[in-house]
């Protein structure tokens, strides 16, 4: 779960290219990164932490030149440490070159070994400098092919931005799982991986980066080639259901209208006689509108979710049950007491979560507490650039619906069915012949074969 932006033929690039960072800060706020062009060398700054505390306006001025790419990272592949920060910048017989990845590729480790022992030396335990690696070692003659070249070797998610001193490269993985979108800004043009960037610096959206497309950018403006095979695409529905910001449009769908549909259906498939509905905020927020205006029950802002918490906290000496959620979360009790609580989450991962959050409703003097899941059960890891846990931690994976009720402390519980997930996305479900969606994290049915997990080295950071 990254962010990427990238800009050409704009004087403020790098200003343009922070200020789309700042709308992507939910993609990924272990570090950021900004590299830029003045045509003659690129200069870049990458650190620890959120966009704000990075780029101040002495920083940015020291990023002078008329394109920039931009990275927010969270980490599926590769430590939380300032050597994986991106974008990725190296030297090499070509020139200079700087890349930003969101993605995950399933032969990272296999590639690696081999360039490794071909002596590739790895600076980063990034698998996005195993592309650039290959791109390197390229016997193509430009730029264009040489990244074609490499891509062809990799399997996996990828939704790229390239830039060298005088050229942009935006590029998807033939799939598409990760989503990447065309935007024009005044005679520049940017690429980014939500829309929401766009609206920010004022830019017009143009299209989505069809999967398996390259976009060139350069002095002789944009041309697109097609340098893959076409395939079916697969793009990641999970990007919907949580991780996208609502104001942004995915392959011509609203964000925050599918998880608002995804509340409706859920209240079609699973009603139940209640005084008020609430979310989990902020991702629960649309889908429990939804809910509410398909079943008539008022809704209601239960759980304040607090803004004002960084990166780190210290924790009493003294030890408080449920001490992160309650630092996060709070109840509020006028909107709880005595009555027959709807409450609405995205998805529940491991569980534990949702059991202290039901534990403080409780708590709050809630008469009863439904729960109600906006997506199926997550029951499968995701290889293709989404941080979450192993199978055997993912709760749905080994647990009936009952099972995870009990755990969880709730009176009721129920899921949206799969099916329900693609009405709402106005997709025909695969049993009916449709698709278009990676649902690999709901259905166990993965687009591309993986590398046993064991070998991923993913991070296990979702808690919820």
């Amino acid at each position: 779960m990254c962010g990427v932006i990238g800009l050409y033929g704009h004087p403020e690039a790098s200003n343009l290219t922070y200020l789309g960072l700042h709308a992507l800060q939910h993609r990924g706020q272990e570090s950021a990164g900004i590299v830029s062009t003045d045509g003659e060398h690129l200069r870049w700054v990458r650190e620890m932490g959120h966009v704000n505390e990075i780029f101040t306006a002495s920083r940015l001025a020291d990023l002078p030149g008329f394109a920039a790419i931009g990275h927010v990272r969270y980490s599926t592949t590769g430590d939380s440490v300032i050597k994986n920060a991106q974008p990725v910048a190296v030297d090499y017989a070509g020139g200079s070159l700087a890349i930003a990845h969101n993605g995950n590729l399933v032969n990272a480790d296999e590639l690696r070994t081999r360039l490794e022992d071909e002596g590739a030396i790895f600076q980063t335990t990034s698998d996005t400098e195993v592309i650039l690696h290959l791109i390197a070692r390229s016997k193509q003659s430009n730029l264009p092919d040489r990244v074609a070249d490499a891509l062809k070797m990799v399997r996996g998610a990828y939704s790229l931005a390239i830039l060298s001193k005088d050229m942009l490269i935006a590029v998807r993985d033939p799939l598409g799982i990760r989503p990447l979108s065309l935007g024009k800004v005044k005679d520049g043009w940017v690429v980014a991986s939500e829309t929401c960037a766009f609206d920010l610096i004022e830019a017009e959206f143009v299209r989505d980066v069809d999967p398996g497309e390259m976009i060139v950018i350069d002095r002789n403006g944009m041309r697109t080639l097609q340098p893959f095979p076409l395939a079916e695409p697969h793009r990641c529905v999970f990007e919907w259901v949580y991780f996208a910001r609502p104001d942004s449009t995915i392959a011509g769908v609203s964000v925050y209208r599918a998880r608002e549909n995804m509340g409706r259906r859920l209240a079609v498939e699973h009603p139940v006689p209640a005084d008020v509905v609430i979310p989990v905020p902020d991702s629960g927020r649309a889908a429990a509108i939804g809910y509410a205006r398909e079943s008539g029950i008022p809704f209601g802002e239960g759980l304040m979710r607090s803004h004002y918490i960084g990166r780190t906290f210290i924790e009493p000496s003294q030890q408080i049950r449920s001490f992160g959620v309650k630092l996060k979360l709070s109840p509020v009790r006028e909107v709880l007491v005595g009555r027959r609580v709807v409450v609405i989450d995205d998805s529940i991962v491991r569980g534990t979560t949702s059991r202290k959050i039901i534990g403080m409703i409780r708590a709050a003097g809630a008469k009863e507490i439904h729960v109600r899941i906006s997506s199926p059960p997550t029951v499968g890891p995701c290889h293709y650039g989404i941080d979450t846990p192993r199978r055997d931690e993912l709760i749905a994976s080994s647990h009936s619906t009952e099972q995870i009720r009990a755990f969880i402390g709730a009176d009721s519980l129920a899921y949206l069915s799969l099916d329900g997930l693609y009405t709402a996305l106005s997709k025909t479900p695969p049993a009916e012949g449709g698709g278009g969606l990676c649902d690999a994290c709901f259905s166990n049915r993965y687009p591309i074969n993986v590398v046993p997990p064991a070998r991923l080295r993913q991070l296990r950071l979702i808690s919820a």
